[in-house]
């Protein structure tokens, strides 16, 4: 596996997918997942669940209802980050944030692409996804990202701005 400021400096937002029938192997969704858990959260309430989608059908359908998701037609795994809003109501939205970049970035390690691709707070993408997987009310798809193998060179942007850099105070 890279360093990890690699890793940070390196992520991308890969949106263009090859071998979409090709499966991401067991350890490494299970070492995915495992760093999404190790996210911080408010309090260590954790009100975060992982549903990991490896069916075609279901990754279609996806598809097929976000409008920002069409590359879930080419791969073979997506993860939806959720929330149970019963453990948390206050910080659910940051804690599963942390928890989507830990699973970007070591997706980004194991040289495989993803993106996170918006359900919440768009009220009908996320009643979509509740229908379609059969959430409970008070679990809230975040996001769901697409895993797999990237298509062409992907290249990470430098987004650092010095401007935005400030000691003591503003300015």
């Amino acid at each position: 596996m890279a360093d990890l400021l690699s890793v940070i400096y390196g992520r991308k937002s890969v949106r263009s997918f090859k071998d979409g029938d090709k499966a991401i192997p067991k350890e490494t969704l299970n070492a995915i997942i495992k760093a999404a858990f190790a996210a911080p959260s408010a309090v260590n309430l954790q009100p975060w669940h992982f549903i990991i989608i490896d069916k075609r059908d279901i990754l279609n359908a996806l598809g097929d209802g976000l409008p920002y998701a069409k590359m879930l037609y080419n791969v073979s795994t997506a993860i939806i980050v959720c929330a149970d809003t019963q453990i948390s109501e206050l910080y659910w939205e940051v804690d599963c944030a942390a928890a989507t970049q830990n699973i970007l970035l070591s997706v980004e390690a194991f040289g495989l692409g993803a993106v996170w691709t918006a359900v919440y707070p768009e009220e009908e993408r996320i009643s979509f996804v509740q229908k379609l997987l059969n959430l409970p009310e008070n679990i809230i798809p975040l996001n769901v990202i697409p895993i797999g193998y990237p298509k062409g060179e992907n290249k990470a942007k430098d987004k650092y701005k010095a401007q935005k850099v400030h000691v003591n105070g503003w300015r």
